[in-house]
């Protein structure tokens, strides 16, 4: 087992990728926190997970509550050996249709929770300790009213370069997995139904050279092969889960004869 004796802390755990890691983290031998907003799907996370897990909630632009939920997993499990920053929020902000409210709140949850998050966990990370954050394509690809998004995930890229240069003379490690399209919650204020989100699925799946939507799994199995002694070497990296959409984009189905 990868993580066997190892403690990790995953923001946005009860659901997506956050859930889906938190599992794998689980079967891979460490104790795991989860911490989010909906009380009942922690609960129910909590409960499938099993007795190696514990949930906390608290919203991530809550800084006190991230705290809060950073010394009760340590008093639990004992310091932290992972951290996977994963909250976070979509929000479209277009170009003249945009409120300040709207536009800050992304920026809030995406890169200052994602700071403050590490800062909290900083007294609490052993040495040799490694830190995920999740970045996202769409720092890249410039997609049409998703300023705030992009801006705040290319903030996550950026300031994951900086935290590795601070925290290299502990050997801690800060990486950023970024992902494509995937199958996860986070798209239900952009398809609600099951039709709507069959048409996003086969959009993207055009868009992507592998031709398919990536689900949570891929997502988390990357930020597995992050956690564990198996990228000992990797730092500041950051690995796109897209099945080729910002490397080899002209390779799409879209653009094939």
């Amino acid at each position: 087992m990868r993580l066997a004796n190892k403690t990790a802390l995953i923001t946005g755990g009860n659901s997506g990728i956050g859930l889906e890691t938190a599992r794998l983290f689980v079967a891979e031998g460490a104790k795991v926190t989860i911490t989010g907003r909906n009380e009942e799907r922690l609960a129910a996370a909590a409960k499938e997970l099993g007795a190696n897990a514990l949930a906390v909630t608290a919203d991530a632009t809550d800084i006190a509550a991230t705290e809060a939920a950073i010394k009760r997993a340590v008093e639990k499990f004992g310091r932290l050996d992972i951290l996977f920053a994963n909250a976070g929020i979509p929000g479209g902000t277009p170009l003249g249709a945009t409120t300040l409210q709207a536009f800050e709140s992304v920026i809030k949850t995406n890169i200052t929770a994602v700071f403050f998050t590490v800062q909290a966990a900083l007294p609490y990370l052993n040495d040799g300790a490694s830190i995920i954050l999740n970045g996202s394509v769409i720092s890249v690809l410039g997609n049409p009213g998703y300023s705030a998004y992009a801006a705040s995930k290319a903030g996550v890229r950026a300031m994951a370069r900086v935290m590795a240069s601070e925290l290299s003379p502990r050997g801690i490690r800060v990486n950023v997995v970024a992902p494509g399209g995937a199958r996860t919650p986070i798209w239900k204020s952009a398809a609600p139904s099951a039709e709507a989100f069959a048409a996003l699925e086969q959009r993207i799946a055009r868009t992507t050279p592998l031709g398919r939507m990536a689900e949570a799994e891929h997502i988390a199995k990357t930020v597995l092969f992050l956690a564990s002694d198996d990228s000992a070497h990797v730092q500041s990296a950051e690995i796109f889960v897209d099945g080729g959409a910002t490397g080899s984009p002209a390779g799409a189905p879209i653009f094939r004869g």
